[in-house]
């Protein structure tokens, strides 16, 4: 994901890159409308300017504790059940929540799988039918699933990267949801978080391992 997207020195907060391509059809329509229907023109121009405030991309200070399994996403812990074997947490990102997603802990990357599915509101419990990319690290599983708005999910890994804790694997647009399938290591009593915990990605410890 880049850095340094353009025009990015007019805006007070990063974006992704993508949020440039969102926004330059409402900025375009603005510049012609403004003229001609001023209150057209500033609705579009407040709406390219919401596209790019959603896309923000904030840094985040990760903890260095050695253990420490930290938030895919910015949200509200929405899920925390068993999965056979393991643990599944999942984050509801809600329309304001920063919707850049990082790694819960190093790794290297796998395997990247999309899956299509239906398109249930992020925090809707059918919502695990939904959309949604899977990206293994082989002793857990990061899901990124699509809310009912949102149908863009852009993964920004691929297999053979080797991530650190924190890091940046992508981001989705217009609200949804992180989960993340656990190690096998890690059980109840490592869990730090439950169901209605505000987190944020790269920070919030969710589970300490051994």
């Amino acid at each position: 994901m880049g850095r340094n997207p353009p025009l990015a020195t007019v805006l007070p907060f990063d974006v992704v890159d993508e949020a440039w391509r969102l926004a330059l059809v409402p900025a375009l329509a603005a510049a012609v409308t403004l003229p001609l229907l001023p209150p057209v023109g500033i609705g579009l121009l407040a709406l390219a300017l919401g596209v790019l405030w959603f896309h923000r991309d904030p840094e985040r200070s990760t903890p260095d504790a050695g253990g420490a399994v930290v938030a895919p996403a910015d949200g509200t812990v929405s899920v925390v059940r068993e999965e056979g074997e393991r643990l599944r947490v999942g984050v509801f990102m809600n329309v304001t929540d920063v919707h850049v997603n990082r790694a819960p802990l190093a790794g290297e990357v796998r395997e990247v799988r999309h899956r299509p599915g239906a398109n249930r509101p992020a925090f809707d419990k059918e919502s695990d039918r939904n959309e949604q990319v899977a990206i293994d690290f082989g002793e857990y599983e990061l899901l990124i699933i699509a809310g009912w708005f949102a149908r863009r999910i852009h993964p920004a890994v691929e297999p053979g990267d080797a991530l650190d804790r924190g890091e940046r694997v992508g981001h989705v647009s217009f609200g949804s949801r992180a989960d993340v399938i656990l190690p096998a290591d890690v059980d109840e009593t490592d869990l730090l978080v439950s169901e209605g915990d505000a987190v944020r990605a790269g920070e919030t410890i969710i589970a300490e391992r051994d």
